[in-house]
Formats: C-alpha cells, structure tokens, sequence
C-alpha cells in the first residue's frame, strides 16, 4: 500500500481542540463531585445497604485471605526449625478430613 497524501485524518484534535477538551473535562469532573456530594448528604442515617449471600461470601473470602498481623513467630520458628531437621510429619489423612469438613460446609 502506498502513501499518497501526508494530511492528518479529521478526526485528529488539533491544540485548541485539546485546550477545550482539557477544559470540560476538569469542568465535568467538578460536576461529577459536586453530584457525589449531595447524593451522599442525601443518604442520611436512614440509608440502608443489603448484600445477597453470595456478596458476603465474597466479603468473608477477602477477609481470609488478608494477611492478619497476628503471626506467632515463635510458633513459625518452631515449625522452620522441625522442617529444617526433617522432623515435620504431615498428617495427610487429618488434612482430607478437614478439606472435606470446609467443603461440605460451603454453599452449593
């Protein structure tokens, strides 16, 4: 394919059009604020949010999965220590136990 012409297509902005888009962007974003306000001074303390189940479960996931501060670090230099030495045994059969436990408990 050969180029033949070397104008920008129409579509193109052109500096003041970048001016002016700029400017009702920053005036749009204003509005959009201001509306946030007033609907959330609206809410008021009548507000009421449900969440269905499958929202909570959600919820209750994240929740798990978030690192907690509370780590016993002596428990885990203990368990380093006894990995390290080879003398950590897994118990397979209490871990099918207690996957199956949680499995069965989860919503179908």
């Amino acid at each position: 394919m050969k180029v033949t012409s070397n104008k920008l297509p129409s579509t193109m902005p052109s500096s003041t059009n970048a001016a002016d888009a700029a400017s009702k962007t920053k005036g749009l974003e204003k509005s959009l604020g201001d509306m946030k306000a007033k609907s959330t001074a609206d809410l008021g303390s009548s507000s009421k949010v449900e969440l269905s189940s499958r929202a909570q479960d959600i919820k209750k996931a994240r929740e798990l999965a978030t690192p907690s501060n509370d780590i016993d670090e002596a428990k885990v230099a203990r368990l380093q220590a006894m990995i390290d030495k080879g003398e950590y045994k897994v118990n397979a059969e209490a871990i099918a136990d207690r996957l199956l436990d949680e499995h069965s408990k989860m919503p179908g």
